[in-house]
């Protein structure tokens, strides 16, 4: 395989205002480097629910600062992680809200091409899972306008679901375009029991963003390798599909980052290459 390694924000840095996955404000710039420095290169940039009006991806300065940092380290942005639509889902139907998330959503996508990223996470877990035909149906009608600026630009928009596969390949049929792809995260799978070769049989073709984790069947993040999750399973499976995507490092942190990162970073390696 020859795909980017990358990182998602914040995890090489303390946590920002003690969450556990946040964008840094005020000093996400410092992480660039040490990714540099640490032969990653790519850093998956968050957009959360709070502070959303001064994310550098919503705003001409901020864009303008991921490309020159990009310049000095070499460092890119190719994906991008809504955390904002956890907070706000996209099937809210109050129709303040509705055209809130809409606007937001249009306007990444157009900062994304800016950049050059090419994949936009959508999380659908937790506060935003798609847990009823009602909140599905609602969902692939918001994204219908993003869609149509996707094809424009070329840009995917990856949905991250606690969908069983089976479930997961019938939301991505009810749309008629292959910019809805998937963000596979190898521990969200294995906390939830799936197996991975039922996964990749549904829908390998379609993932376009994988991220790096373990964790124990229904708990939490834990180091890379102590979990439930079946790196060598997954990796020798994923031989089989043409995965051009990144592999993003959204493995467990501790409070100070960069090291417990560069620990796992070097045991995922092998599997990688």
């Amino acid at each position: 395989m020859n795909n980017s390694i990358g990182v998602m924000q914040g995890r090489l840095l303390p946590k920002y205002k003690g969450r556990y996955q946040a964008h840094p404000v005020k000093y996400w710039q410092k992480e660039f480097q040490i990714a540099q420095n640490i032969g990653l290169e790519c850093i998956e940039f968050i957009l959360d629910y709070n502070d959303y009006e001064i994310n550098p991806l919503l705003n001409k300065k901020g864009l303008n600062e991921i490309k020159s940092i990009y310049q000095k380290t070499g460092v890119a942005v190719k994906t991008i992680c809504a955390d904002y639509f956890m907070e706000s889902p996209l099937y809210l139907e109050d129709p303040i809200i509705f055209e809130k998330n809409q606007d937001v959503l249009l306007k990444l996508i157009n900062n994304s091409n800016e950049i050059g990223s090419t994949n936009i996470v959508i999380p659908c877990v937790d506060k935003s899972s798609l847990d009823s035909e009602f909140k599905i149906n609602h969902f692939v009608k918001a994204l219908q306008p993003a869609i149509d600026l996707c094809e424009i630009y070329q840009i995917n928009l990856s949905l991250e679901t606690d969908l069983n596969p089976n479930s997961f390949i019938e939301l991505i049929s009810k749309f008629q375009s292959n910019r809805i792809t998937v963000n596979y995260d190898i521990g969200n799978s294995a906390a939830l029991g799936f197996n991975p070769i039922e996964e990749l049989e549904a829908y390998g073709d379609r993932i376009t963003d994988i991220h790096i984790k373990d964790r124990t069947l229904g708990g939490g993040s834990v180091v890379l390798g102590t979990g439930n999750a079946d790196f060598e399973l997954f990796f020798n499976v994923l031989k089989n599909y043409d995965y051009k995507g990144p592999f993003i490092m959204q493995a467990f942190r501790d409070d100070e980052g960069v090291e417990i990162c560069k620990q796992q970073l070097q045991w995922i390696l092998p599997f990688i290459k």
